[in-house]
């Protein structure tokens, strides 16, 4: 299987928050790195209960009575750079940049069929060597640049057990642990981070089987997906054509199929944020502030200068996409899929399809003479003025007898079923409705505006309204 769309999509779970805007090494917030799916060594996870020496995660298998796994183990080494001078003396501060490592192997019919396998399991154990690199300092400056990697060690442990029932199927474990030894245990994490396996995240890819989504398994598999324990890693359905030969174990929750949105041209790490917000906030850097910033990382670097040559349609293209989401059943139960991640450039956002908003409809029971239609884009889903049947500012609903549509008043009486506390201070307001409208399941709501609130207007001019059932209002008349 050809796993490089995936290896991209789990690139940015491998430098979520590698380094975080403004990008300069001065900056507080990149003092304190390195956060996503770090996986200590034992002796100092002792030592400090907030981390740990180890991730787990579980999912299931359905096979066909040959199963057979490959596994990958991908992590960043830190690698500390500093400078010094021709004799050995260190100047200036350190920066931890970040080499790649993979730890790939397979796990065949024989041991995940095998009896008392639960018990023992495979084990993959793994060395990682230690290094040191010179290089002579730009500009002809004395000394070299000095990057120096700590040796690691550690195992992945593979275990199998059967599914009862009729059915062909393996709960499947997986145990990543840092086995490197440290002595002296180092008192600051800091540290510590050199002897760690960082962003450590999994990719399995299935033969002879296929997965089942953790988050909309079917019903027979329901149950042995309750039984998945799952500690620093959420394993997800990772095929980009909605497959379930592959498995993403990522210390970030993701959706299964996630992807990344192709309007972002590059990794921008400091995933919380946005594309474009980040882009121009980049952008407003001034001249010392990016020369900085180029100077803290090589990959700093690289994302200044492809900020700096982004052309207008590369730019006009960050402020967001719409594109309808995967139909229903995309993973095995009836669940809607979510669509493609936008504005997503380290970060592995969500952009849901038409089945999570309001849809404006026609009267309550009625079917819209012309349903919306995926297919034809043509037809936004966002606008009601694609289909002739809708008209929000006159369709109506019957409540206690009574036709209420635009324009009409009622008393405000929100149910029991809500949860915030703050519908407590709407009970037997006056609103006036600005809209009936139905969901995609035909469900009415009514749009309202308070009829006290003294910024009503402005609030109604931007479509910002409360949203109420028809059971949780009654009839008011005028002045009543």
């Amino acid at each position: 299987m050809n796993l490089e769309a995936i290896r991209r999509m789990a690139d940015a779970v491998l430098y979520e928050g590698y380094i975080l805007y403004p990008y300069r090494a001065s900056a507080p917030k990149n003092r304190s790195r390195w956060q996503w799916g770090v996986v200590m060594s034992p002796g100092y996870a002792a030592a400090d209960p907030s981390e740990s020496d180890a991730t787990r995660c579980e999912f299931v298998l359905e096979h066909s009575g040959q199963p057979e796994i490959n596994v990958i183990l991908r992590f960043l080494q830190v690698q500390r750079r500093g400078n010094e001078t021709l004799d050995g003396a260190a100047t200036g501060e350190t920066w931890d940049e970040a080499v790649e490592r993979e730890i790939e192997f397979t796990v065949g019919p024989a041991e995940l069929l095998g009896v008392g396998n639960a018990g023992t399991g495979h084990v993959k154990d793994f060395d990682i060597e230690g290094g040191e690199d010179r290089e002579p300092l730009p500009d002809g400056a004395p000394g070299y640049a000095v990057r120096r990697r700590a040796p690691l060690a550690g195992a992945v442990t593979v275990r199998a057990i059967a599914v009862p029932g009729p059915w062909q199927a393996l709960r499947l474990q997986f145990r990543t642990e840092n086995r490197t030894v440290l002595d002296p245990v180092p008192p600051r994490r800091e540290d510590a981070l050199p002897t760690a396996l960082v962003a450590a995240h999994l990719i399995i890819t299935a033969s002879g089987g296929e997965f089942i989504s953790m988050t909309d398994p079917p019903m027979w598999a329901k149950a042995a997906v309750d039984e998945c324990e799952n500690v620093g890693g959420w394993p997800v359905l990772a095929d980009p054509d909605g497959g379930r030969e592959v498995m993403l174990s990522a210390p970030i929750i993701l959706y299964d199929h996630p992807e990344l949105a192709p309007e972002s041209p590059g990794d921008l790490y400091d995933g919380t944020e946005i594309d474009e917000i980040l882009t121009l906030r980049t952008l407003t850097l001034s001249d010392a502030e990016k020369a900085e910033a180029r100077a803290t990382d090589p990959r700093a670097a690289a994302l200044i200068d492809r900020v700096e040559s982004m052309d207008p349609q590369t730019m006009a293209g960050l402020h967001g996409a719409m594109r309808p989401g995967r139909p229903a059943g995309s993973g095995q139960g009836t669940n809607p899929g979510p669509g493609t991640a936008t504005g997503t450039g380290s970060s592995l956002g969500t952009s849901y399809g038409p089945g999570t908003g309001f849809w404006p409809g026609a009267d309550a029971g009625s079917t819209p003479a012309v349903p919306w239609d995926a297919s034809d884009p043509s037809v936004p889903w966002w606008d009601p003025a694609a289909d002739a049947s809708v008209s929000p500012d006159t369709d109506s609903v019957t409540i206690e007898g009574r036709e209420i549509a635009r324009g009409s008043k009622v008393r405000l009486r929100p149910g029991a079923r809500r949860a915030d506390a703050q519908d407590m201070f709407l009970v037997g307001r006056i609103a006036d409705v600005q809209a009936v409208l139905l969901d995609v399941d035909d469900k009415p709501y009514l749009a309202v505006s308070l009829a006290d609130d003294d910024f009503a207007d402005i609030k109604v001019s931007h479509g910002r309204f409360l949203y109420f059932t028809p059971d949780e209002v009654e009839p008011c008349e005028d002045g009543s």
